[in-house]
């Protein structure tokens, strides 16, 4: 009896025991569950954001009131001849050299010419002739006029010497006129300054053979160019060719003179767009009083036109094209895509105007992917800095 009382008083407390134990196992294995639901969800959110687009945006600005538009353009003389020969022969002696400055009507150069010479004193012999021949007729036409007053001639045979006498007479100003005509182009054997200005080019020398012509590039005795003004020439593209208008703001720029503009004013425009390159060709007038500038050059024009100030201006970047046209990706509500069609206007290269399709509240999206598409769902990165 003494030893079976103890086994009765343990069996509670084991069974007790158990009972704890139980419940702390399901205790643990409920918060294990929850922990790893918990945990699930955390990955499928991570998932998800991992498939929305992080995308940068922008927002669209005002167009500034005036923008500079630089070209390449080319400066040449306000006159500018190429003077050839008139009269064949050898050049006897040139007075001006390249650089020289020279007067309207200042000799440059005698040409020898010996087979017109022999020509002017061939008609001097003709004109001299044809005078005598002249006289003659004159006396013999008065003598017979006066037979015909004593009906010693016949009225027929007068007539003949009145005629023979103006037919002589029409002789000698044949003669006269090619013998001025020979003397005028005698005078062509002094070379002149057609203006006053700066002698270019020399391309003769004493004792070549001169001819005349005026198709030949090598028949050229001297370049004479006035450079107290300069004319400007420059293409402009299609784009802005409204915008080139009278009263034109316009500065030269030329490499050799770094940090020094030289104003241009607009003189004319062609009028017509070249249909290779899609340019209309711009003339503006630049003085020179100093002659410092020289022309021929090269340099960069550059132009402060007018521009619409109710367009927006967005960065080139933002564009896509696409079949129906250029459109821009914006974010809409919800951080869902919207593609908008736009209209371009001026092209000023990292940034463009645009005509319609966008208003500043406009979140556009910057170097959007190829594949980005209406509707899309779209995470924005730098919401923080937008304006």
């Amino acid at each position: 009896m003494s030893t079976d009382q103890p086994n009765v008083t343990a069996s509670p407390r084991i069974r007790l025991v158990g009972v704890v134990l139980l419940l702390i196992a399901v205790a643990l294995a409920a918060t294990g569950i929850m922990s790893r639901n918990h945990h699930d969800k955390d990955l499928v959110q991570v998932a998800k954001l991992n498939e929305v687009a992080s995308v940068n945006v922008v927002m669209p600005k005002l167009g500034p009131s005036d923008q500079t538009l630089i070209l390449p353009a080319n400066v040449t003389p306000f006159y500018e001849a190429q003077i050839y020969a008139r009269v064949n022969g050898y050049l006897k002696m040139w007075y001006t050299d390249i650089g020289a400055h020279v007067k309207a009507g200042q000799l440059m150069a005698i040409i020898d010419t010996p087979e017109l010479d022999q020509q002017i004193r061939s008609s001097e012999a003709d004109l001299a002739t044809a005078q005598a021949r002249l006289d003659l007729a004159d006396i013999t036409a008065k003598r017979w006029q006066n037979l015909l007053v004593t009906d010693s001639v016949s009225h027929q045979e007068v007539d003949e010497k009145v005629q023979n006498a103006k037919a002589q007479l029409a002789v000698v100003n044949a003669v006269k006129a090619n013998l001025q005509g020979l003397r005028a182009q005698e005078a062509f054997n002094h070379i002149v300054a057609p203006f006053d200005g700066v002698v270019t080019d020399r391309r003769t020398d004493i004792g070549m053979l001169i001819t005349t012509g005026s198709s030949d590039a090598n028949k050229i005795l001297f370049k004479v160019a006035d450079t107290h003004k300069l004319r400007v020439y420059a293409d402009v593209p299609q784009n802005y060719s409204s915008l080139i208008k009278p009263g034109l703001v316009a500065n030269m720029h030329f490499p050799e003179r770094p940090g020094e503009a030289f104003p241009a004013t607009y003189l004319s425009t062609a009028e017509a767009i070249r249909e290779n390159s899609r340019t209309m060709s711009v003339e503006l007038l630049m003085d020179n009083p100093k002659g410092e500038l020289l022309p021929g050059a090269y340099g960069d024009v550059h132009f402060t036109l007018g521009t619409h100030a109710h367009r927006l201006v967005i960065p080139s970047s933002t564009l896509l094209f696409r079949t129906g046209g250029l459109k821009v990706a914006t974010v809409g509500p919800n951080n869902r895509v919207v593609l908008k069609s736009v209209t371009l206007g001026n092209d000023m290269g990292n940034t463009v105007e645009v005509k319609n399709g966008v208003t500043l509240d406009d979140k556009i999206i910057d170097s959007p992917s190829d594949s980005i598409a209406q509707g899309d769902q779209v995470r924005i990165h730098n919401a923080g800095n937008q304006p």
